[in-house]
């Protein structure tokens, strides 16, 4: 009996201290972790110190010092980054859509500098340059083989300051100086308005930056003006990477009436947590509306078309949005330098977070992965409609993204497109309005003759895969039993590139004409332009010209 209550006093004694282990381990996480980082930091100077100090070689400081950052950051999300002061003209663009510059970009390789698009009424543009105008210098610095960046960074500049630049006509060969003063660059995040299918209003998005909102109203407002009998609106946000949150519930407000929630935030910092809620009336709240998404709308793009889905307000139309639901904040770093943080989740007003990629479980290798469809939960809208979480935003009328041939790739990669554009537009004064401009077959053989002598090699995504099964089968030694028909299939698939030209005609029409285009009427003409061969479009607005069909995708 004496043992027996001696082993349970023992038991008593571990129990006891057992708890009392657990307190400190719980203390530990709150207080010591704090401890565990001045640690850290102590050894992390101390180590450069005495690096810098005794190592056999100069080491630059601040090179050694971003590469530790850069090693931290490696285990945060791709959002989260350091930012050096001279780095924070790009952090203004992002949220303003401004910079100092002369409102160009360019094309560039090994043999020349080519612009590629002017913005309108940018210095660039007032000055008479076009695309397919050849750069020759910049600065006087020769443009030729010149990289990327670098060009980029002479084109940029404080407003009021001047580049003076060579260009050279692509045709007549004759060479121009130019004096440009660079000015405040605002790329406007909607990029057009108009309307479609006759009757349906269409406006496009580019970003979310300060004042998207307005412009989106005004945008909408003007149509309604102008077309009184309009039968429905396309917010198309395909392609559109988001921006700030607070224009994303801005832009919502506009079809979506006073006092609802929108999006909130949760994160680590629970004083920070937020639901935003629309503060205005709708400026519309019962027209038809579809919201167009891609694998390219993310972020603030998400936050609307998730929004306007799970309120059930209207249809999504497209291929599933990239799946980013994670906030970023600022926070100011000595020297001017900023710290863009991930602070939160954002979640629909269903309760939802998108979130495509879980960063905050990695693999053994350090990879991360996308969150499983087995894992992914199920919400509803407001009218009781099914959506789930962890990858995206699901359309509710899901269309096959348009993927171009690989003649057509080529043609594009090549410039071939892009320069026989150029020489269309010194051999026409004046083309048909945009969206009305057609290629005629003339037009078309003249191209074909073009490109006769050019090199557009290229392997058909057939004869990839094709080459692909060949490696294995080598690896896996199958190929000598299957050889023969092996090269009997190759021989059937080699393509005739010249065929491939006439099969993929409608495409390479297109892709021609909106390059024409936009020579005449510049981004806009491009766009309107785009918009008679647009499944997504055309598929919007078949949806939106029958109502039942329209109400069907709301059930």
């Amino acid at each position: 009996m004496r043992a027996f209550f001696q082993r349970k006093r023992r038991m008593v004694i571990v129990l006891v201290l057992l708890l009392a282990g657990g307190m400190s381990i719980m203390a530990y996480t709150e207080k010591d972790k704090y401890f565990e980082i001045a640690k850290n930091l102590d050894i992390f100077a101390a180590f450069y110190r005495e690096l810098n100090t005794y190592y056999v070689d100069d080491l630059p400081p601040e090179k050694l010092m971003h590469k530790g950052i850069d090693a931290m950051l490696e285990e945060t999300d791709p959002y989260t980054d350091f930012i050096p002061e001279e780095n924070l003209d790009e952090l203004k663009f992002m949220a303003t859509g401004k910079y100092g510059g002369v409102g160009v970009s360019v094309n560039t390789d090994s043999e020349r500098t080519v612009i590629a698009d002017v913005y309108e009424g940018s210095p660039i543009d007032k000055a008479g340059i076009k695309p397919g105008d050849i750069i020759v210098s910049l600065d006087g610095k020769n443009a030729k083989g010149m990289d990327q960046d670098d060009i980029s960074r002479l084109l940029k500049g404080a407003p009021g300051s001047s580049l003076d630049l060579v260009v050279k006509n692509p045709v007549s060969g004759v060479e121009t100086a130019k004096k440009i003063i660079r000015e405040e660059i605002n790329v406007r995040s909607v990029s057009f308005s108009g309307i479609a299918g006759n009757d349906i209003g269409y406006i496009r998005m580019t970003q979310f930056t300060e004042n998207s909102g307005e412009l989106v109203q005004s945008a909408y407002e003007e149509l309604k003006k102008k077309y009184p009998a309009m039968k429905g609106v396309i917010l198309d946000l395909r392609g559109n990477p988001g921006g700030l949150l607070d224009e994303a519930v801005v832009v919502a407000n506009i079809f979506v009436d006073k006092n609802k929630v929108i999006v909130s935030t949760k994160g680590k910092v629970k004083s920070w947590d937020r639901e935003y809620k629309t503060e205005e009336p709708a400026v519309d709240a019962h027209v038809p509306l579809v919201v167009l998404t891609n694998r390219s709308s993310a972020s603030a793009a998400e936050i609307v078309a998730g929004a306007i889905q799970d309120l059930d307000r209207g249809v999504i139309i497209g291929q599933r949005s990239f799946g980013k639901g994670l906030v970023q904040t600022t926070r100011p770093l000595p020297y001017n330098a900023k710290l863009k943080v991930t602070t939160a989740k954002y979640y629909t007003p269903s309760g939802r977070c998108i979130q495509a990629i879980d960063y905050s479980h990695r693999n053994d290798d350090g990879e991360v992965e996308s969150v499983p469809d087995s894992l992914r939960r199920s919400f509803t809208t407001a009218a009781g409609r099914k959506v789930r979480d962890g990858g995206g935003i699901e359309p509710d009328d899901n269309i096959d993204p348009t993927i171009l041939s690989q003649v057509a790739v080529t043609l594009l990669r090549k410039q071939y497109i892009f320069d026989y554009a150029t020489q269309y537009y010194y051999a026409h004064k004046n083309i048909a309005p945009a969206g009305t401009f057609s290629l005629s077959e003339d037009d078309f053989s003249d191209f074909l003759r073009y490109l006769d002598g050019r090199n557009y090699n290229y392997k058909t995504r057939t004869e990839e895969a094709l080459e692909g099964f060949q490696s294995t089968a080598r690896r896996e030694k199958y190929y000598d039993a299957v050889a023969k028909e092996f090269e009997a299939l190759q021989q059937k698939l080699k393509h005739d590139k010249k065929q491939d030209l006439l099969k993929n005609k409608a495409e390479i029409k297109r892709l021609l004409e909106e390059e024409i285009v936009n020579r005449y009427y510049m981004q806009k003409g491009r766009i309107a332009q785009s918009l008679i061969n647009d499944n997504e479009v055309n598929e919007a607005i078949a949806v939106l010209h029958k109502p039942e069909r329209y109400q069907e995708f709301l059930r």
